[in-house]
């Protein structure tokens, strides 16, 4: 690859990449030529997204979206590896013989590489040490209802067992932090009194009940000595509180998604039900605070939290009925830089910050020689409209639609072959390197 500004753990430089047998061989200007060429110049070289926080609900609900489109989406948009969640699939990732379910079904049709999360749910105790010798790169935790019978809400002591079960397997544990109590009883009075707008369901759904899940999450993490990963935050009061619980010494990370940062509760009324998600958008300060949060260096990644659903489960008037999930797999990169958050920042949030939580760090995750050629080519001064038609979702709506994203893909590299639309599918599993 010639010429491009390659993002470095250290910095920007002007450099070519060579590449063979899939992997980073060299970094430096000038290389030798007579091999096949990219031509990369006026262009930036990035390492290919990590998206820490994708539910492609395969098995059991592809008509959701599926391995196929989803995949394929996600390398559209500068993913070269992704992490699917243990839920919204049938059966559920939370045994041996879910994961071995999950892994027969995506053998063969992803565009990309991916790792699977495990379940942490009431009565799997004993399955998580079989998830962690299959392969599953941590467990995932609801606090509040999950919005699926399969996959129940996880009490304190399940999360405290379960979080010393996966400190002892040196996993971590990402959590889903809402109050059940708070938002079942807010949502159970709002559908009582017959309200049904989408201002009624984010007021079902507080700050507070992120706030408060957040603070018990990290004190049960704190106790469990459990790495403890908090998804999808949407106040800059819920990432204080695991900055402050980092000072005093609990492993703790934290994302939050572009839709955060892009859409206000007062979109959300406009959009509709594209715009339903859990937890909520929220208002133009908070947007505002969350924001500086990600300006200081607080927050670890950026992640889609791509939920899509069929379109008959996205569209109605019923805020409370209609399925809770924002479709982003494909703009997660484009997202983040119309966020305002810097180019240089990038490398951090959508690479090497997924990929220690993950545990493919020094394989995926980095420009650097030794590691896979996982790339993406952004213009970076370029800008665009989106569309329904350009994605390539299973069903194409998405909140963003309509809106003008900043950057252009130009091209995606997965261990140094293209990918995404026009190549065949050849991702492949990539296990996590555990630690204690």
């Amino acid at each position: 690859m010639r010429g491009g500004r390659v993002w470095c753990p250290a910095g920007p430089v002007l450099a070519d990449i060579g590449v063979l047998d899939g992997m980073i061989r060299a970094i430096a200007p000038d290389l030798p030529g007579g091999h096949a060429e990219i031509d990369a110049r006026d262009l930036e070289v990035l390492p290919g997204v990590i998206d820490a926080h994708v539910h492609l609900n395969d098995p059991g609900r592809a008509h959701w979206e599926g391995f196929d489109s989803g995949t394929l989406a996600l390398a559209a948009g500068g993913t070269t590896t992704f992490a699917d969640m243990p839920l919204n699939c049938i059966p559920a990732t939370t045994s041996a013989e879910g994961l071995r379910a999950k892994l027969a079904a995506v053998a063969g049709r992803s565009h990309v590489d991916y790792v699977l999360w495990g379940g942490l749910v009431p009565g799997n105790h004993a399955e998580l040490a079989a998830l962690a010798g299959g392969g599953v790169c941590g467990f995932k935790a609801f606090l509040s209802g999950s919005g699926v019978a399969e996959f129940a809400r996880a009490d304190d002591l399940t999360l405290f067992e379960g979080m010393v079960e996966a400190a002892r397997l040196g996993l971590p544990v990402a959590v889903h932090a809402e109050s059940e109590e708070i938002t079942a009883a807010l949502t159970a009075r709002a559908v009582a009194g017959g309200e049904r707008t989408m201002r009624a369901y984010i007021a079902s759904r507080p700050a507070i009940a992120e706030i408060e899940a957040v603070a018990r999450a990290l004190l049960i993490a704190e106790e469990a000595a459990c790495a403890v990963h908090l998804c999808h935050l949407s106040t800059a009061r819920a990432v204080a509180l695991v900055v402050a619980a980092r000072a005093r010494g609990v492993r703790a990370t934290c994302e939050t998604c572009p839709h955060y940062l892009l859409l206000t509760d007062t979109d959300a009324e406009e959009i509709g039900a594209l715009a339903k998600c859990a937890p909520p958008v929220r208002s133009h300060d908070e947007l505002r605070a969350l924001g500086a949060s990600v300006a200081r260096g607080e927050i670890d990644m950026f992640g889609s939290d791509h939920s899509p659903a069929p379109i008959g489960l996205k569209h109605g008037d019923d805020m409370f009925a209609v399925w809770g999930g924002i479709a982003g797999a494909q703009t997660l990169l484009t997202g983040t830089l119309t966020a305002g958050v810097p180019l240089a920042s990038v490398p951090r949030l959508l690479g090497l910050g997924p990929a220690d939580l993950l545990g493919v760090a020094g394989r995926k995750g980095a420009l650097q020689v030794g590691g896979d050629a996982d790339l993406v080519v952004l213009d970076g001064a370029a800008s665009g409209i989106l569309t329904a038609e350009s994605l390539h979702y299973r069903h194409p709506q998405a909140a963003l639609v309509g809106r003008t994203l900043q950057g252009r893909v130009m091209s995606t590299l997965l261990r140094g072959r293209a990918a995404g639309p026009g190549h065949p599918p050849s991702g492949r599993h990539v296990a996590r390197r555990r630690s204690r």
